[in-house]
Order: C-alpha cells, then sequence, then structure tokens
C-alpha cells in the first residue's frame, strides 16, 4: 500500500510486509548499510528470522523513500503494542532479544525524512513511541525539531558502553586499574591450571561454528536450567542459528572466546553494524566462577574493540545498573522511550502512556527491591 507524504514532490510511503516475497531486500539493506544510526535488529538478516519464529500479525516495515525512485530513505518495523502496563501506542519494534528501537536513516537523511515517517508512523491517533532511543542518535534530534509535533522523554537510562581511540582507551585503563587488573590476572594464571590460556575471536565461517559452541556453554549454565537459554525451545533456537549465519555472510557477526586448554571458559556473542559494535549474548563456564569468566570475556572484547580502526562505539545492550558489565565498560549509553504527539488528542495519550511508563518503571523497581530483600 502506498500514501502520498506530506511532500508529495519529493517522498512517498510504504508499508511493507517484512516477510512478504516482494519485498526488496537490496534496498533494505542497502539503507542498513548506509543508515546514520547502526541498528543490527532492523536489517533483513536479524528481523526476517525473528518474526518466522514469533509471528506477528502487526508487525509491518514503514518506509520512506524517494518519489519515483527506488532509494529508501528511512524505514522501521512499527507494531502497535502497550508502551508501559495498559496504554496501546504505535511504536517502533523492540523486543528481549532486541532492546534497541532506532530507526534506519540513511546517512544523507534529514527532517523532511523523519516528519513525513512520524506523520505516518503515529496514525489518525497522531502518537508514536521510540523505545530504546539513543538520545544522541540523529533520528532523536531531528524528531524533537518536527513543526507542530510535541516531544516527551518519559524515561531516561544508562548503559553501559565504551568508547574508541583515546576515549575508548582511557575507559580501559581506569576499568583495568589497581586491584582489578591484579585480580584479573591471578584469576588467569589460575585459569592456567587447567591448561594453556587462548583467545580466538571468530567471524565469518568460524563464527557460525563458534555460535554452537556459545549454544552448548549457555544451555549448561543457569540459563539453560531456567530454560531460557537460546536452544532451549525450537524458536528460539532456530531463530538465533538463523541470525548468526545471516550476519556472519558479511562478517557482521564476532564471537570471542577464552580458553584453558580443551575447557571453553567464556564466550561473547557481538553484532558489529557499520561503526559500532553491539554486545549481544554472553555465556560462561559456571565451575570457573571464583575466576570471573564473564568479567574476563568482557576485558578481552572490550580490548579487541579497541584494536579495530572500524569500531567508533561499542553498545552492550547490557540493563542499566548491571553488576558485572558496567565496572569494565566504564563508558555510557543514553536512552529512553521518545513519544511524539500531535494535537489535543495526540496530547492526551502522550501524557497517559508516559505516567504508564513511570508507573510501569516503579512497579518494576519496587520488584526488583522486593526480590533482593526476602533473597
Amino acid at each position: 500500500m502506498t500514501d502520498p507524504s506530506d511532500r508529495k514532490d519529493q517522498l512517498e510511503v510504504l508499508w511493507l510486509d517484512p516477510l512478504a516475497p516482494e519485498t526488496p531486500l537490496g534496498h533494505w539493506q542497502d539503507l542498513a548499510d548506509n543508515s546514520v544510526d547502526p541498528n543490527p535488529f532492523f536489517t533483513p538478516g536479524y528481523l526476517q528470522p525473528f518474526l518466522r519464529a514469533f509471528p506477528s500479525a502487526t508487525v509491518r516495515l514503514l518506509v520512506i523513500r524517494e518519489k519515483g525512485s527506488k532509494n529508501w530513505r528511512m524505514t522501521a518495523p512499527i507494531g502497535r503494542r502497550r508502551a508501559g502496563l495498559a496504554v496501546p501506542v504505535k511504536t517502533t519494534w523492540t523486543s528481549y532479544y532486541a532492546p534497541l528501537g532506532t530507526p534506519l536513516l540513511r546517512d544523507t537523511g534529514g527532517l523532511d525524512d523523519v516528519a513525513a515517517f512520524v506523520e505516518v508512523g503515529a496514525g489518525s491517533a497522531r502518537l508514536m513511541a521510540m523505545p530504546f532511543l539513543p538520545c544522541n542518535s540523529r533520528v532523536a534530534s531531528l524528531a524533537k525539531k518536527i513543526t507542530g509535533w510535541e516531544n516527551r522523554w518519559p524515561e531516561k537510562l544508562s548503559r553501559a558502553g565504551h568508547g574508541s581511540g583515546d576515549l575508548g582507551e582511557t575507559q580501559y585503563k581506569a576499568a583495568m586499574s589497581g586491584k582489578r587488573r591484579k585480580e584479573m590476572r591471578r584469576q588467569l594464571r589460575r585459569l592456567e591450571d587447567h591448561g594453556p590460556i587462548r583467545i580466538a575471536h571468530l567471524i565469518g565461517e568460524e563464527a557460525i561454528k563458534g555460535f554452537e559452541k556459545f549454544l552448548k556453554l549457555e544451555a549448561e549454565g543457569w540459563k539453560g536450567r531456567a530454560g531460557t537459554a537460546l536452544s532451549s525451545n525450537p524458536e528460539t533456537a532456530l531463530f538465533s542459528r538463523n541470525v548468526i549465519k545471516n550476519r556472519s555472510l558479511n562478517n557482521g557477526v564476532r564471537i570471542d572466546q577464552l580458553w584453558a586448554g580443551e575447557s571453553l571458559i567464556a564466550s561473547l556473542v557481538l553484532f558489529i553494524e557499520g561503526s559500532h559494535v553491539f554486545s549481544w549474548k554472553i555465556a560462561f563456564n559456571e565451575t570457573f566462577g571464583r575466576m570471573s569468566p564473564g568479567a574476563q570475556i568482557a576485558a578481552i572484547s572490550m580490548k579487541q574493540n579497541l584494536k579495530s580502526p572500524d569500531i567508533l562505539e561499542a553498545d552492550s545492550l547490557a540493563v542499566p545498573g548491571h553488576s558485572m558489565i558496567e565496572p569494565l565498560w566504564r563508558g555510557r549509553v543514553d536512552i529512553g522511550t521518545l513519544i511524539l504527539s500531535k494535537g489535543y488528542l495526540g496530547s492526551s495519550l502522550a501524557r497517559l502512556t508516559a505516567a504508564d511508563l513511570k508507573l510501569e518503571r516503579s512497579l518494576r523497581n519496587k520488584a526488583k527491591t522486593l526480590k533482593a530483600f526476602f533473597s
């Protein structure tokens, strides 16, 4: 279905089924490769396997393209869901497996592209939310400038990440100074009692093979016992394997491993998208828990990221306050839910949505406090 945008002379809007055979994957991937705000979860190589494993009739791909051209300017999967506890709203799609809601915007994209995207995406309610949106992204900056639209950030959070160059090196030295450096070196020496230490950084075909070892390691730990490991059910196993296979074709996956002899101690799966790296999943051998295997692999991965001149920024994708990653990845990625509204109806719904999000956050924090108190 095609609808005209406000700029009829230059832009047009498409609503596409992400899984339809006629959806042009080449144009979609080209936009992903040239997006000013990289997002591995909005690429066809990730989104299609996910939707096949977890079908959703409400998710459609909203595309802004040049009129009379095949040049995509902006896109994101859009669904109608509860932003908090009760209020349904049109949002960019995110999930537990994809905590990043940044639309893909071509590196030459501007305010007109974002305005057309929001105008159509918000629908008749004149309300749209973008969860897990980096506050310093180009999309966030432009969205706040759309004429006639109000913007709200009912919640802002900060999760671990790190920079590159001198900034990244400074962050690494701060994390690995003093007692922590000595302790982690001591723990590595303890690991050597079980065999020579070996570090691997796998890409391409090797990453596909390495992911099978990751799945096995994860299933042997607490996630396997809880039934939340990727291999614990057929849907997540199939989806994750297909994602790794798709992204490995263009070296979009790196799997870091720490070995002691024949024992895989820890493994970290990272997505590389443009100049950014995203740490997706981590697993470690609980037998060696006293040697801090999770912290070891996180430090190893950061060091490897800093060696790559193509990586400018890393996002841990971890929950804010994560006790293992935050002391090591000292940078911060500020994210939040951006709510955009227009007119009386949109503004009223936006206030309800903002209050709903705050209530959900408050209840979640209280639940965490009670769990800690009684545990």
